[in-house]
């Protein structure tokens, strides 16, 4: 693992999408368009249908965040980074720059519901830590799975097919733990729920770092 040669190719997205500012509008775009519609459709939300609608906002922007990840990437390129780095490096540092993405993109959705359909949530460190855990999880699933349909012809369409089963078990977990946080439950009472979405968190991270070699070399 070279921390140096990780951080440059974090660094190196970033710029990129810098440059390219109507990809992550395209995703705020996405988001909002999608709270326009649910304000106009209810006027007001429970807070079990204010969570559900949030992660499922979150869910389908962090397809379209992480889609791009090897996808937008040119087979020129991908033999550039192939003599410039380990696969390892690569899949962490997609890993990270994702997963930073993804954050960014679930704070900004939390404050436009709170703004728009006023905040349901009784403990926000505890939301806060769920919004932590639950972009890493999806930016560990997410991108692991774009690499697999870059290998193949189904581009997104097939990112999303093989997505489905492995972030739905998070996903309930997620939402069952936002619930709590809702009605200002403690961290310490569903510390089991946290340990096991940490788990599942750690052996998604651990599964791609040790297939994403074989892949790589495909």
């Amino acid at each position: 693992m070279n921390l140096s040669l990780i951080y440059q190719l974090v660094r190196k997205d970033i710029l990129i999408e810098w440059r390219q500012k109507y990809a992550f509008n395209g995703i705020l775009l996405y988001v909002f368009s999608t709270l326009f519609v649910i304000q106009m459709s209810f006027q007001k939300l429970r807070p079990d249908i204010w969570i559900t609608l949030f992660w499922m906002v979150i869910l389908f922007a962090s397809v379209n965040a992480v889609a791009k990840s090897f996808l937008q990437e040119s087979k020129g390129r991908l033999l550039y980074y192939y003599t410039l780095s380990s696969a390892e490096d690569i899949i962490l540092s997609k890993l990270f720059y994702n997963f930073l993405l993804l954050l960014i993109l679930s704070f900004i959705t939390y404050f436009g519901f709170a703004v728009i359909f006023g905040n349901v949530i009784g403990n926000i460190g505890f939301f806060f830590l769920i919004l932590v855990m639950g972009s890493l999880g999806f930016a560990a699933n997410f991108t692991m799975i774009s690499g697999i349909a870059a290998k193949g012809s189904g581009g997104a369409t097939l990112m999303t097919i093989l997505s489905f089963p492995v972030i739905l078990p998070q996903l309930l977990f997620l939402i069952k733990l936002s619930k709590r946080a809702a009605d200002g439950f403690d961290i310490s009472v569903a510390s089991k729920d946290i340990m096991a979405l940490m788990a599942i968190n750690m052996i998604v991270i651990i599964v791609s770092y040790m297939l994403f070699p074989y892949l790589w070399r495909d």
